[in-house]
């Protein structure tokens, strides 16, 4: 079978019955589309070319490219699973990529934002809301629904105004393979939501008359064109904000997800807890925000133990 095909089939396998979010489908795409594109320089282009030969010498190649080992380790994971739905499918009468090895990705702390850090920017944010841009009352509300609830940015976008318990403060979050959880929030995200709900979402839904039309009424956050705020548009935002923030590391909403395990972690919550909080199937994906938490230790004794 041609691989191109085979390949555009299997991203649609990942949309349709996997249910992977646009991001993830994204990268498999890419990933393998550079695969075809390999073996087709070497005038292979049937699945019946793919061998773990094949595969190798693609991973030696992106390997000369400079590419970091989490982007190694990633192509490999793609061209393994695609190599395994081909077996599935009869498409291939042994699964070549069994054997296929590539660097771990180097483990890497994530930046974590400090209490009295997160205190100036929720209180920076909350002046802004003052005034007459509704844009500010709804980065506020952003922020806060970030920071309580540990949000990824793609499940933050996704929330409807239905998804949210007023009562029982919690909210209802489509994440990652299209699975639902229910995650808790706190009264001053409940706060900056409401003031939302009352005072800047309507703004918002109503843009100006040469806007394009306003998406659907359900989004809880909106953008200035009265349509569903996008990833790109939080990206921009947290990192507008966490620029002046001392601390090296990335500066996108990721990291208030991780600032939020963190402190939860710090304050005594319990990891799987936490890991049902953030979504996360295996513990071991939970289990950084232990090393975090023991390495902000370190670093506050030895600053203030005399002896250290």
């Amino acid at each position: 079978m041609l691989l191109t095909r085979e390949i555009a089939d299997f991203v649609l396998y990942l949309q349709v019955e996997r249910g992977f979010s646009e991001h993830t489908v994204r990268a498999y795409r890419s990933d393998l589309a550079r695969l075809a594109a390999f073996a087709a320089q070497r005038s292979l282009t049937d699945t019946a070319d793919v061998d773990l030969e094949l595969l190798r010498e693609w991973l030696w190649f992106e390997t000369q490219a400079g590419l970091s080992r989490a982007t190694l380790a990633r192509r490999s994971a793609s061209a393994r699973s695609f190599t395994a739905w081909l077996t599935r499918t009869g498409e291939a009468p042994a699964d070549p990529g069994v054997r296929l090895r590539s660097p771990k990705p180097a483990q890497s702390l994530p930046r974590v934002l400090g209490n009295a850090q997160m205190t100036v920017l929720l209180s920076s944010l909350m002046i802004r809301a003052q005034g007459t841009d509704p844009r500010a009352g709804r980065d506020l509300a952003i922020i806060e629904v970030l920071y309580a609830s540990a949000l990824r940015v793609s499940e933050l976008v996704g929330l409807d105004v239905a998804d949210i318990d007023f009562d029982r403060l919690t909210l209802r979050v489509t994440g990652k393979g299209a699975k639902e959880r229910v995650v808790p929030f706190g009264v001053p995200a409940r706060t900056a939501i409401v003031d939302y709900l009352r005072g800047a979402r309507p703004l918002l839904a109503t843009p100006p008359a040469s806007a394009h039309p306003p998406g659907p009424p359900t989004a809880l956050f909106l953008g200035t064109r009265g349509q569903r705020l996008g990833v790109r548009a939080v990206y921009r935002l947290v990192a507008g904000l966490l620029s002046d923030v001392p601390g090296s590391g990335p500066s996108g909403p990721h990291a208030l997800r991780h600032t939020a395990a963190t402190h939860l972690l710090d304050g005594g919550a319990d990891l799987r807890a936490v890991q049902e909080l953030l979504g996360h199937v295996s513990l071991g994906t939970t289990q950084i925000y232990t090393h975090v938490s023991a390495e902000r230790l370190q670093q506050s004794y030895r600053l203030a133990h005399p002896r250290a």
